[in-house]
């Protein structure tokens, strides 16, 4: 049992490091940040608060979307998978950044494969490559059939490895140092004894990932809490995008079970299954031109209309039927043994699927590579908003985004430090450890859940915001749990507040009360925290390239 934290050892750090650059997370952003930064010259320091190797990165399963020009790809173009990207977005996207971070797509991922990652070959010597939904082209590679974040992690934690690379595991960040100025130089963190200890650093880079854990279920592991969003919100960065939350459509339907739930990757789909309910009718037919194929969002949506239809509306998952798929266990390993848990075989038995949280649009607003509203503040990788996805993000646009923001991200920061622009670390105030608002969690997850997932209305908004109001009390961030809860409170709050004020349905974001696109919502809300400390709406960000 972890011994209680004293008073003393809450408010006085007991030891300190020092780094050019401390990146926060050991995903595919945060690794590929730091390695970079280490080959620049930087002295660089890792903090996760798991092992090296958890986190969601190596839950991903469909691929990297990328267009590769020496695999032959005369069928497709960077060009059409932006257009891919701009569609699945529903107007949000913002279009320069978006074929920015597209175009660095094939050189990333040459720099990964020359780092030690295998693809999956097809046998003519070229990549194999898949399709998922929302995609125009097979242009999706993939590893170990429907490992690929597994294998992408797996080569940069050896690259990380082979490069020594610092890292402080089950450490957990808790907010940054700020110079009188605003600058950010630093961070303090807690050990997994909450001890508490300070990194003096003058750039700190946000890789924490996601919110899944802001609902019941999810396809994200137990640490994507939205820590790095709340850190950076308490630093004075801005978030944008918050409320679009995408659901994958297909996460392992298990009864009574709460938290991670394994993914079934949209590749099956792209191999031919499809979506039917307990009659065996067709979920997406006539709902969208692509059918099983359609964007997740529409998915999704489609899934729970037909649950909530279901005679009685008692029904809970729906199916995918994979039975027409011939080698389907060589295919996704990952998925077969998921099912084989479960006493399943999709060679005859039909999969049992439901919607789950898996991926946040929104975050930290940055530029392309990396740069965040506050000096010596940087994110990558899902916690970032970039202008990417907009309002929902396409199929394995993920691993390459934080493939080549990581990359940029490094060399963003060791140019600002070369030209003087970053702060001096011994310049950070060290805060009185600080104390933030935290609901209960297991309330917190099932308001999120029941009024804040796909389907949202205005009461069910408001019920949400007060249940979670009522259960709130100020808590001191003295342990890993605390600092979890805090996190996922404030950005539940701030969630909801976009959702509340977008009277509107797209993408990620459906309000049954508002069902109807409305081109005045073409716009990403932005937010801040207010003095005492709530997230409030600020002015909206206006996206390049929309008219």
């Amino acid at each position: 049992m972890t011994p209680p934290v004293t008073d003393s050892q809450a408010k006085t750090s007991v030891w300190e490091a020092r780094a050019d650059l401390v990146v926060v997370g050991s995903g595919v952003a945060g690794l590929t940040a730091a390695l970079r930064a280490q080959a620049l010259g930087l002295h660089v320091l890792v903090v996760t608060k798991a092992a090296v190797e958890d986190g969601n990165t190596r839950w991903a399963q469909g691929g990297v979307a990328v267009v590769l020009e020496d695999q032959h790809d005369l069928d497709d173009s960077v060009a059409k998978h932006a257009e891919d990207t701009f569609t699945a977005g529903a107007g949000l996207v913002d279009e320069v950044a978006a074929r920015s971070i597209l175009d660095g797509g094939p050189a990333a991922v040459a720099r990964l494969r020359a780092g030690g990652a295998t693809f999956d070959s097809s046998g003519d010597g070229l990549l194999a490559r898949a399709r998922e939904g929302g995609h125009s082209a097979f242009r999706v590679i993939h590893a170990g059939g429907d490992a690929t974040g597994a294998e992408v992690e797996r080569a940069l934690v050896a690259q990380a490895g082979q490069a020594r690379v610092p890292v402080l595991e089950h450490h957990i960040a808790v907010d940054a140092l700020r110079t009188p100025g605003g600058r950010v130089a630093g961070l303090t963190v807690l050990d997994r004894n909450g001890v508490p200890g300070v990194v003096r650093a003058s750039a700190v880079l946000l890789a924490s990932g996601g919110i899944g854990q802001l609902y019941q279920a999810t396809s994200n592991p137990e640490m994507a809490t939205g820590d790095g969003i709340a850190l950076a919100l308490r630093a004075g960065a801005a978030v944008a995008d918050i409320e679009f939350v995408q659901f994958h459509p297909t996460v392992l339907y298990t009864p009574g079970a709460r938290g991670r739930r394994p993914l079934v990757t949209e590749a099956v789909r792209g191999e031919g299954a499809t979506l039917v309910d307990a009659a065996g009718a067709p979920v997406m037919a006539g709902v969208h031109p692509l059918g099983d194929l359609a964007p997740r969002d529409v998915v999704s949506a489609a899934i729970t209309r037909r649950m909530a239809t279901a005679p009685g509306g008692v029904d809970d998952h729906v199916f995918l039927d994979a039975t027409g798929i011939a080698g389907f266990a060589a295919r996704f390993p990952t998925v077969s043994g998921a099912c084989a848990a479960l006493g399943l075989d999709p060679a005859s038995d039909p999969i049992p699927v439901v919607p789950a949280a898996h991926f946040s649009c929104g975050g930290v607003v940055t530029t392309v590579d990396g740069r965040s509203s506050v000096p010596g503040l940087y994110a990558a990788g899902e916690v970032a908003r970039t202008g990417l996805h907009g309002a929902n993000r396409l199929a394995s646009n993920s691993l390459l985004e934080g493939l080549v923001v990581g990359q940029r991200v490094a060399e963003a920061v060791a140019a600002d430090l070369a030209a003087g622009l970053l702060a001096d670390p011994s310049r950070g105030r060290l805060p009185s450890w600080t104390t933030a608002p935290a609901a209960a969690r297991d309330s917190l997850q099932r308001v999120m859940s029941r009024y804040a997932a796909i389907g949202r209305d205005a009461d069910g908004l408001a019920a949400a915001g007060s249940v979670i109001d009522l259960s709130t009390q100020d808590s001191p961030l003295w342990t890993h749990a605390a600092v979890e809860d805090a996190a996922l409170t404030v950005v539940a709050q701030a969630l909801l507040a976009a959702a509340v004020r977008r009277t509107e349905s797209r993408g990620c974001h459906v309000r049954s009360d508002f069902p109807s696109l409305d081109e005045g919502w073409r716009r990403s809300q932005l937010i801040r925290l207010s003095p005492s400390g709530q997230p409030v709406l600020a002015d909206p960000i206006p996206l390049e390239g929309v008219a």
